[in-house]
């Protein structure tokens, strides 16, 4: 259960973004009836997730293998069960989506993928990246794609850390 009642989204205020939202996300999620007590703050992360996830060159398998490590390192088991559909829709197996609950298992993911969860443990868990870590991503990536994976990477630690602080989960009753 959620550590705040989700805001009132037929309030004058939300309105204007909950119909952005209902247009762009076909639903309201959990999030973002959270985030609505304060439009701006809502705003603002709709513009910077919408983004993330829909205007950056970063592959969508990538993006969503990031994402999926980040919850699962973080214990956000909402942001989670909100991703798992997209990261298969986006490529990833059923096999990988489940390894990102534990130990990287390296017969899963080819090189690509293992310096990118190297770098997405190293942010998430370490917050510095060692030297080496980075130059094994750079490898696999322009700077343009290397920019946008470090900024998939922070956002989502953003997230995991705002749904785990207000207890935001799937089950809640919905506003």
């Amino acid at each position: 259960m959620a550590r705040l009642p989700y805001a009132d989204l037929s309030s004058p205020a939300a309105q204007p973004l909950v119909d952005r939202i209902v247009a762009e996300r076909g639903s309201v999620l959990h999030l973002y009836q959270m985030l609505l007590h304060s439009p701006p703050l809502a705003e603002g992360w709709l513009g910077f997730l919408t983004a993330v996830r829909q205007r950056c060159k970063l592959d969508g398998a990538t993006r969503e293998l990031v994402i999926m490590r980040v919850a699962h390192l973080n214990g956000a088991r909402y942001e989670a069960d909100q991703h798992a559909p997209i990261a298969l829709k986006e490529g990833l197996s059923q096999a990988q989506v489940d390894a990102l609950a534990g130990p990287v298992d390296g017969a899963l993911f080819d090189a690509r993928h293992l310096a990118v969860l190297a770098l997405t443990d190293a942010m998430t868990r370490q917050v510095q990246v060692p030297p080496p870590v980075l130059e094994a991503v750079r490898g696999h990536f322009g700077e343009q794609e290397l920019v946008e994976l470090v900024g998939t990477i922070a956002a989502y630690n953003m997230v995991s850390r705002f749904i785990e602080a207000l207890g935001i989960h799937s089950d809640d009753q919905r506003s």
